[in-house]
């Protein structure tokens, strides 16, 4: 029961998927961003779908790549594009590290944040069709699950920029042994699936989510002093189009 409920938290609170709602108590949160992961199931398990769907009604690239890009945002409701858009901001801004905190909390969407995400769709878009056209999406497909594992791993293992907000509640009572321990679990049983899959597109997506990875962590506790609930957000989707164009360089190989 303890296992549904942590599900519960964290797909209500990472997705728009609808599941039973579950009372958020110290209990069920401790181990919810173990779950996180199960969201990437959906958005892989989601993009695995609209390919097959596209090639068995024969659909153009251009149809697949534009829902392609779309699918993350609309299964997730966009949390983590919104982290994305508020930590571009504050980055773009070149301030101090307290004001850069303080752009994080703004609800006000800056220039900077529209310019980046139209960047991103864009560049999702072309590799998406590339995708398409080369037939390495089913392979592709496990790196939602990698993604959350990495995110999951780097909150409850760097030091919270706020020690306040969403993120917080997420990580603060969390046994953090038995939460790195599951969520590496996780990530090396992804990520022999992405080996297993293909190993060439996986092996270039695995080095390219190592990549993300570094600057990640290089580049929170350089600006932030650690992390937040957004610069989570941001990771996930730089990490996310890091695996894309990994996957594109990889499949220029088969």
């Amino acid at each position: 029961m303890l296992l549904l409920e942590s599900i519960g938290v964290a797909v209500s609170t990472y997705s728009i998927i609808p599941v039973p709602q579950f009372p958020w108590t110290e209990r069920n949160t401790r181990y919810a961003i173990c779950c996180f992961p199960v969201v990437g199931i959906f958005c892989g398990g989601g993009l695995a779908l609209w390919y097959w769907l596209c090639r068995w009604m024969e659909g153009s690239g251009v149809l697949f790549a534009a829902a392609a890009a779309c699918l993350p945002l609309l299964i997730t409701g966009g949390i983590h594009m919104d982290g994305f858009m508020d930590t571009v901001d504050a980055l773009a801004s070149h301030q101090s590290r307290e004001r850069k905190l303080e752009i994080l909390k703004d609800s006000a969407c800056g220039a900077f944040a529209v310019l980046y995400c139209g960047v991103y769709l864009l560049l999702s878009f072309a590799l998406y069709y590339e995708g398409y056209a080369a037939g390495w999406i089913y392979a592709f497909a496990p790196a939602f699950v990698l993604s959350r594992c990495l995110s999951g791993l780097c909150a409850v293992t760097m030091p919270n920029a706020r020690r306040a907000g969403m993120l917080c509640a997420f990580t603060a009572g969390v046994e953090r042994k038995r939460a790195v321990a599951a969520l590496a679990l996780v990530l090396l049983a992804d990520g022999a699936l992405l080996l297993f899959l293909s190993p060439v597109v996986g092996g270039a997506v695995l080095a390219c989510a190592l990549a993300s990875v570094l600057y990640y962590r290089r580049m929170a506790m350089g600006e932030f002093g650690g992390v937040t609930g957004d610069t989570s957000g941001f990771f996930l989707q730089v990490c996310e189009l890091a695996m894309l164009a990994g996957a594109w360089i990889g499949g220029r190989f088969l």
